[in-house]
């Protein structure tokens, strides 16, 4: 117990929403490194981002542990509507 108080204390993850300046479509995501992800996404290294590049940030939200950023990011990808993410991400 006391070794995961620690662990979570130092452990952080995110949530985040790229947009696409070549076809304006988001991409979301979530890590537990989040400058080594987002340089995977904007140097192509991502499978899944390399046709969309040019590519910018438009949303991120830190989250204690893992489990429920991912959690969140399958609650936005089942928005699936554009318009919902842009609500979203407006707050």
């Amino acid at each position: 117990m006391f070794f995961s108080k620690i662990w979570n204390a130092v452990y952080m993850a995110w949530v985040y929403i790229l947009i696409s300046r070549k076809n304006n479509r988001y991409y979301i995501g979530s890590t537990s490194d989040l400058k080594r992800r987002l340089f995977e996404h904007t140097n192509g290294y991502s499978k899944a981002t390399r046709y969309l590049r040019p590519l910018e940030v438009a949303f991120t939200k830190e989250f204690p542990v893992l489990q429920e950023a991912r959690q969140e990011e399958r609650r936005l990808k089942r928005l699936k509507r554009k318009d919902y993410i842009d609500l979203y991400i407006s707050g």
